[in-house]
């Protein structure tokens, strides 16, 4: 799940759920001879594929949820029905719940160019990800896997201990003082095992949250790590970022802090499979993203066409053209969004500024047009400004954006366009500025793989 459906001459169908709680995440499948039937199944406990939930009656088990719509973007719109039938905020003070963008070491293979220090997981590195993070007002700097103890494949991760090339303490000390807040890389079966040392350890370092990774499964036992997980976050006034995580069923609504989660193929997988291509990119939003926020990681700027594109760990590739990557800041809803290239391939760079003055959390949104694979146009707004993402596939597509959701009056658009030669150099970016109104339309080209991304 989520499972969306077109019914032939009927309406757009998502199957859900929600407020998953001390239970097994639900499956489905076809039925044998029953078309267009469908069955569910339940996560089997591990090593006990006979059982799945283990409880005293009664028990409350999840919400299913089947939103329909005329067409797929409003089920887009109107996908905070898993977050409002789950429980309700469990958390006395939520004050200090901070969303906003993150620098990001792991993406890029903390790497770094033209620097007098070897890049690196280091405590230079960091330093130079968290000014970087300072100089361009983003709220968190995200330090990654390898900032801790382990010996060699064969032993643990010792996550209560880093290494002596990379000092996290000190890291960040130093970003407190320079306002950027640090999110620390964890192993959730280690965290499992130390959770109340390793929080208690990491808020007096001064963290302010962590990433935790790896557990690859929705099992009862799972779903309850979790809500552990962040209720135990909560108290150490840490935020949570869930990486090889299930899908949303609104625990984000009863503990706050949890900002978001990955639960799909992000742009991680680039670095090794050709497998993140625009159709990937404008399927999730209709599919994966009706769940709740995905941590994609969008943002790399070594952009390729299809013919260029080729995976590479260090310094890795986007398929697709620098407006469909900047169109995924609008597009893909996270209240914690990574910057995820080094700090030299943004500087200078065009289109940077438009990740600069990007909000996380919306007021509103609108899916103006689009359809699952194919393509898609949404606006969002935080305060008097309106943000449009759009998205195509390999087609080549011309687009007409209405602006029926402009308020009154004129508007200023800036627009970040595919340049006229995107088609073979997938950086070229066209940046442009007219005066529009709520009556107008925009007439806009995408090439293979592009996209456009407007503030107005």
């Amino acid at each position: 799940l989520p499972l969306l459906v077109e019914i032939p001459g009927g309406p757009w169908v998502a199957l859900l759920e929600a407020d998953l709680t001390d239970y097994a995440g639900m499956y489905v499948g076809g039925v044998m001879g029953a078309p267009n039937a469908l069955m569910s199944k339940l996560s089997p406990l591990p090593k006990r594929s006979d059982e799945a939930v283990i409880a005293l009656t009664p028990k409350a088990t999840p919400w299913r949820i089947i939103l329909v719509g005329s067409r797929p973007g409003e089920l887009i719109e109107n996908s905070y029905l898993v977050l409002n039938l789950s429980a309700p905020c469990a958390l006395a003070d939520t004050s200090l719940i901070q969303p906003g963008r993150a620098a990001w070491d792991w993406w890029s293979g903390s790497f770094a160019r033209n620097v007098d220090f070897k890049p690196g997981m280091n405590t230079a590195t960091m330093l130079h990800y968290v000014d970087f993070a300072a100089r361009h007002k983003f709220e968190y700097m995200l330090v990654d896997a390898g900032w801790y103890i382990q010996k060699d494949d064969t032993h643990p991760i010792d996550i209560l201990h880093h290494t002596a090339e990379t000092d996290v303490p000190r890291i960040i000390e130093y970003a407190k003082a320079k306002g950027v807040k640090v999110l620390l890389w964890v192993y959730w079966s280690e965290m499992d095992k130390h959770m109340d040392e390793a929080l208690a350890l990491y808020s007096q370092w001064g963290a302010a949250g962590i990433k935790v990774d790896f557990m690859d499964r929705d099992d009862q036992e799972m779903v309850n790590f979790y809500e552990r997980m962040v209720r135990k976050a909560a108290e150490h006034k840490m935020t949570v970022d869930f990486h090889g995580a299930y899908k949303p069923t609104g625990l984000r609504r009863t503990y706050p802090n949890l900002l978001t989660r990955e639960g799909a193929m992000g742009l991680e997988y680039s670095k090794w499979s050709d497998r993140i291509t625009p159709q990937h990119d404008v399927t999730l939003p209709f599919t994966r993203m009706l769940a709740g926020p995905l941590d994609y990681t969008p943002g790399g700027f070594r952009n390729a066409t299809r013919e260029q594109f080729k995976p590479v760990m260090v310094e890795p590739m986007t398929q697709g053209t620098r407006a469909h990557e900047l169109a995924k800041y609008v597009v893909f809803e996270s209240p914690l969004m990574m910057v995820s290239d080094h700090p030299e391939a943004y500087e200078g760079q065009p289109g940077f500024e438009f990740i600069e003055k990007i909000p996380t959390v919306w007021d509103d949104t609108k899916v103006l047009n689009g359809e699952p694979g194919q393509f898609v146009t949404i606006a969002r707004q935080k305060d008097n400004v309106w943000y449009v993402g759009a998205m195509t596939n390999w087609d080549s597509r011309d687009l007409e954006i209405p602006l029926s959701f402009l308020g009154s009056g004129d508007y200023e658009a800036q627009i970040f366009a595919d340049g006229a030669d995107a088609d073979k150099v997938a950086t070229s970016l066209s940046i442009t500025k007219q005066r529009v109104k709520a009556s107008d339309k925009l007439n806009i080209h995408l090439t293979p793989g592009g996209g456009v991304a407007v503030i107005f």
